[in-house]
């Protein structure tokens, strides 16, 4: 067995590695060109493949590594647990010669749909099933092979068993959101696990969850020794936030967005979301995906966010971003660093006392 391959360069040498985090529905071919746009990161990763006995390479997948010409290296993820088929899957990568940097195995996802079937951050509950799949890709893998998880899946009992498995089966990179599978997004990050992950093993480590601001991503590198930063909601919401950091490291100044800039990024998503074959309300509904994390740094009082959720048409959304974030000289005010305190990216509550839908 080979020993572990080093990642691809960081776009300033010897700096910290950014990265898109998968994100479902999200990191697609029109996401990955917007951020492109706007300032690439150094690693992207795509939505998972899911593999089982009867799939296949899906189309818009591919698509995303082979057409998002931003200039970067791409991971392809994938999401199983049947040997046989996660072979099968990076046999089918390869022999298609897709332009991937590296292969990712996904034992995070926290939908309980996805962790009922004992795949992505179901397969924290058992490290002997954990150790076959690392074996079993490590050995099919040509290339690199990366894997992003949390901490557990109710709790941490398992944690260390599974670094160890990491170091055994040379792991190349790994990514760690610091919250169980069972917290999903609504705990506190537990930092300290991505510090004891940095030092115990002999890979980059990137750090993952509410890595919302330069802020706090220097924060995060500074209170983790991680190599890099994995980005993922946030950057729905700021998708200058990958330029922001290299522009630090570079000791330029650090670009600051106002609400006309969100004005135009909402255009900009709305384009790259079109599809011909969809309803102008479905397009809008699936816009909302993205209205609610932007929302979340608008006004404090979450009004943007209250009649974005509602608007049904083009001429409805465009009149409310308008009012929100152009007129009456709102269009020169910044977009704020970090989420407004008391806001949250559920439809069903827009402040921290609720509202009713």
């Amino acid at each position: 067995m080979s020993a572990t391959l080093p990642l691809p360069e960081a776009m300033i040498p010897g700096q910290p590695w950014s990265a898109l985090a998968p994100m479902q529905d999200v990191t697609t071919l029109p996401f990955m060109r917007l951020l492109g746009h706007y300032g690439a990161p150094d690693l992207l990763f795509t939505e998972y493949f899911r593999v089982h006995g009867h799939s296949t390479l899906e189309s818009h997948i591919v698509d995303s590594i082979q057409r998002h010409d931003t200039g970067r290296p791409v991971f392809a993820q994938l999401i199983g647990e049947s040997l046989p088929d996660l072979q099968r899957t990076v046999a089918a990568i390869h022999a298609a010669e897709l332009p991937v940097a590296g292969i990712d195995l996904n034992m995070g996802c926290p939908a309980p749909k996805v962790y009922k079937k004992n795949v992505g951050g179901g397969l924290l509950r058992d490290p002997a099933v954990v150790d076959r799949i690392l074996g079993c890709l490590r050995e099919s893998v040509e290339g690199r092979f990366t894997v992003k998880m949390r901490i557990g899946f109710e709790d941490d009992r398992n944690f260390e068993a599974i670094l160890k498995l990491i170091e055994k089966h040379q792991v190349d990179l790994l990514s760690l959101h610091a919250r169980t599978v069972k917290e999903a997004y609504r705990s506190a990050v537990h930092y300290e696990y991505i510090q004891r992950a940095a030092e115990a093993l002999p890979i980059p480590v990137l750090a993952n969850g509410n890595v919302t601001s330069l802020k706090k991503g220097l924060w995060v590198l500074e209170n983790t020794g991680a190599a890099g930063l994995m980005i993922g909601r946030s950057c729905i919401r700021n998708p200058w936030i990958f330029r922001q950091l290299r522009e630090h490291f570079a000791g330029e100044s650090v670009t600051q967005p106002t609400l006309a800039d969100v004005r135009e990024y909402i255009d900009r998503l709305f384009t790259a979301t079109a599809q011909a074959d969809r309803a102008e309300r479905f397009h809008i509904n699936h816009l909302k995906k993205f209205l609610n994390f932007i929302g979340l740094g608008v006004d404090p009082e979450g009004r943007f966010l209250h009649e974005a959720r509602r608007a049904t048409t083009k001429l409805e959304l465009d009149a409310i971003c308008d009012r929100h974030l152009i007129e009456a000289g709102r269009g020169k005010q910044a977009f704020a660093d970090e989420p407004l305190e008391g806001l949250v990216a559920r439809p069903n509550c827009e402040t921290a006392q609720g509202c009713s839908l």
